[in-house]
């Protein structure tokens, strides 16, 4: 059990599980799959100061904040649990162009030269992960939801805004991969 709970799932086992939550939810309880929604109704309930964007009944939603906390422990035990000391498998080529940026240590799934304290005050950290964060932030608020609320709740809701945003979520991604992620890298 502990092997098949450590290692990666393939692809046909993970993917129809995800792609089940979306009906499961619908019949269980009339519910739509979504993470980014759960900031807000954390923000309403602990923030009262009157904005009205945040004046809703969010006790209707605490199935939400239950979601996302059971991911967060979820993920708190499958480090401490399974948590393995080998490095991450990263193709050759991929290793030798992110040499060049000088980020050589592949003993975490993010590159510790990439995300520690050190490198948020630098000019490159500052970029990608404050900026990142931001952009992420509006860039959710702005397409309505999320990647997993547009790609993998509203398509198979066959939601025509669901299917435009996720085209610009890979657009973006492929955009960000190829030509600015490098520019920020070379910092």
């Amino acid at each position: 059990m502990t092997d098949l709970l450590s290692s990666p799932w393939p692809w046909y086992v993970a993917g129809p599980l995800i792609g089940l939550t979306v009906p499961a939810l619908l019949i269980l309880g009339n519910k739509s799959f979504g993470i980014s929604s759960s900031l807000r109704h954390i923000c309403a309930s602990c923030l009262p100061a009157g904005i009205p964007f945040f004046k809703y009944n969010w006790q209707k939603e605490i199935w939400n904040l239950v979601f996302v906390l059971g991911i967060l422990i979820g993920g708190i035990i499958s480090v401490t649990l399974w948590s393995g000391s080998e490095e991450v498998n990263v193709h050759p080529d991929l290793a030798q162009e992110l040499a060049g940026y000088g980020i050589t240590d592949f003993s975490n799934l993010v590159p510790v030269e990439l995300m520690n304290w050190e490198s948020l005050f630098s000019a490159r950290g500052l970029i990608m992960m404050v900026g990142g964060g931001l952009l992420v932030g509006f860039g959710t608020r702005y397409a309505g939801g999320c990647t997993s609320g547009h790609s993998i709740m509203g398509i198979a809701n066959l939601q025509l805004p669901s299917l435009i945003a996720t085209v610009f979520f890979m657009i973006g991604g492929f955009i960000m991969a190829n030509y600015i992620l490098p520019l920020i890298l070379s910092l």
